[in-house]
């Protein structure tokens, strides 16, 4: 009766009859293979655990040290760029020199004298040039660089002091104070950088040395593969060609241009056009007339000088470490025009004035090759045209053409 019972039950709940009867030995089935697998583990375990041990007791125990480590350096003996706010960097300069004429008489002929960094230096041993040099970031935008100039006749000068942007927008780039301009190839480097000694005779005369601006310059470099940059200069022009005119506003101008591009992996070249323009007003200089009597005179008017410089640089696989070569020149052109003073103090045969015009040339183009580390040859050629200067007071008779 109760098996027929449990059949009839069955059948109207639509359930198998031994359901609960199967999942019970299932589970105890699945039970059993966790176990079996958590024993083969754990088995696995000890094993490795009791190589591991085997394997330290056998390992033979390391030789000491041959010497002791050396202490640590003392915080304030440790060499970090961030030691000295702001960074500090000093260049010194030496030179020695054997010269056939006496440097005191030097004189570029037929260009009217100006700067103060023309001729070849004094005779032997000299000091040089020596530079000083701060520079540090202001802010993430900004930055700011000072450099002071130590001659060998024992004075100070400010060569550069000068802030600038840091990653403005749309490749601009903006620079204020006094700076080296960016007229040229060479002009823009500091003396200590150069692969000669001097300056060219070109940058003696037109620049009288290096062309110094005390103005603002901005510069933009252009986002495309071949580096391609212009800028624009403005500044009060007392710098020579220019003078101190003791007026309001900018007495020079400039604009700039430069493109270069690679040449394979192991070279590139660099050209730029370049153009000055500066006002005069009284801008002295000395001189001798027939008697060599010393006079001082004076141009007032306007120059307009045009700078064309080309770079080439060769270097194996672009690593000038070991080897490499430089060519570069520079062509300037310069025209004046205005008024000449002649002996403004009246030293001489009395002061008089005259018109003044002139259109002068001057370039040069050196090589310098790197044959191994820290040594190099180099030659360097230079020359001026100074043309025929229209000098109203000679025109006119009122002075020879050797006063």
């Amino acid at each position: 009766k109760n098996t027929l019972l449990a059949t009839a039950l069955a059948a109207a709940f639509d359930t198998p009859l031994f359901t609960f009867a199967a999942d019970d030995r299932e589970l105890a089935h699945i039970r059993a293979d966790i176990k079996q697998m958590k024993e083969s583990y754990e088995a696995r375990i000890q094993a490795l655990e009791k190589r591991l041990q085997e394997a330290q007791a056998n390992t033979a125990p390391a030789p000491p040290p041959i010497a002791a480590a050396p202490a640590p350096m003392p915080a304030a003996a440790k060499s970090s760029s961030n030691m000295f706010n702001p960074a500090v960097s000093l260049i010194l300069g030496g030179t020695y020199a054997n010269l056939s004429q006496d440097p005191n008489q030097y004189r570029i002929q037929g260009f009217l004298p100006g700067g103060d960094e023309i001729g070849p230096g004094r005779r032997s041993f000299n000091l040089g040039e020596s530079e000083l040099t701060l520079s540090a970031n202001i802010d993430p935008r900004f930055s700011g660089k000072l450099t002071f100039s130590l001659t060998p006749e024992n004075e100070v000068s400010v060569e550069e002091a000068f802030f600038e942007t840091q990653g403005l927008s749309n490749g601009i780039n903006l620079k204020a104070g006094r700076f080296l301009s960016s007229l040229g190839y060479l002009n823009g480097q500091h003396a200590h950088t150069w692969d000669f000694v001097d300056a060219p005779l070109a940058y003696q005369a037109f620049f009288g040395g290096q062309y110094k601006a005390d103005g603002v310059q901005a510069r933009w470099l252009a986002p495309t593969e071949r580096f391609f940059e212009v800028g624009v200069e403005a500044g009060n022009g007392s710098a020579f060609p220019g003078s101190d005119r003791n007026k309001n506003g900018f007495g020079s101008a400039a604009l700039i241009a430069h493109v270069g591009d690679d040449i394979g992996d192991s070279a590139s070249w660099r050209a730029g056009l370049s153009y000055l323009r500066t006002s005069e007003a009284d801008r002295a200089y000395g001189d001798v007339d027939t008697t060599n009597a010393d006079v001082t005179n004076a141009f007032s008017g306007t120059s307009h000088t045009w700078v064309a410089d080309g770079i080439y640089k060769w270097a194996p696989h672009g690593n000038a470490t070991h080897t490499n070569f430089k060519l570069q020149g520079e062509y300037f052109r310069r025209r004046e025009n205005g008024t000449l003073t002649y002996d403004t103090q009246a030293q001489s045969l009395g002061t008089a004035a005259g018109n003044y015009a002139s259109a002068q040339s001057g370039w040069y183009l050196q090589g310098v090759y790197q044959f191994m580390p820290a040594w190099r040859v180099g030659m360097r050629y230079d020359k001026l045209a100074s043309g025929t200067p229209d000098i109203g007071l000679v025109n006119t008779g009122v002075l020879s053409a050797g006063d």
